[in-house]
């Protein structure tokens, strides 16, 4: 399992290490195997609009984006490397957003971790009805990796 991270900002000082060994947890806990990779990119906030804007429309940053490899992963049984894409996130609007929400600034980076790599794998949150499955299983993946504490 290959996880590249690439801190490309200067905003916030965040233990890689950390925000890997999640990334691997999560994939464990969805079923990837050894044979995944994906890169996790942290950037400021003018990168991320710049991002927003190309591939959402939206001239604002925001706090995570995902660009997928794949629509289909029916692929995934050869014998080289799946790699599932990029998950970007910046960590500026993320603290920003935790001190809104009034909860931890590093619980917030783990959960657009997860976010993050649930839409590489085609979750999505596009209808209610997606968004409580993607949401009901951030809380699963957030409470197994905290042993059952999901408390701020």
């Amino acid at each position: 399992m290959e996880i590249q991270l690439i801190d490309k900002q200067s905003d916030l000082k965040l233990n890689g290490w950390l925000i890997k060994r999640l990334a691997k947890f999560v994939l464990k806990s969805l079923g990837q195997g050894e044979s995944v990779e994906l890169s996790l990119v942290l950037v400021d906030e003018e990168e991320m609009e710049d991002l927003n804007l190309e591939y959402r429309d939206i001239e604002k940053p925001t706090d995570v984006l995902s660009f997928p490899l794949y629509d289909d992963f029916s692929n995934s049984n050869s014998n080289r490397p799946l790699i599932l894409g990029d998950v970007i996130i910046c960590p500026s609007v993320a603290k920003r957003n935790a001190l809104e929400s009034g909860i931890d600034f590093l619980k917030e980076i783990d959960l657009l971790v997860v976010h993050g790599i649930l839409h590489l794998l085609g979750y999505d949150h596009e209808t209610e009805e997606e968004a409580d499955i993607m949401e009901s299983k951030e809380a699963e993946i957030l409470k197994t990796y905290y042993g059952g504490d999901l408390t701020t």
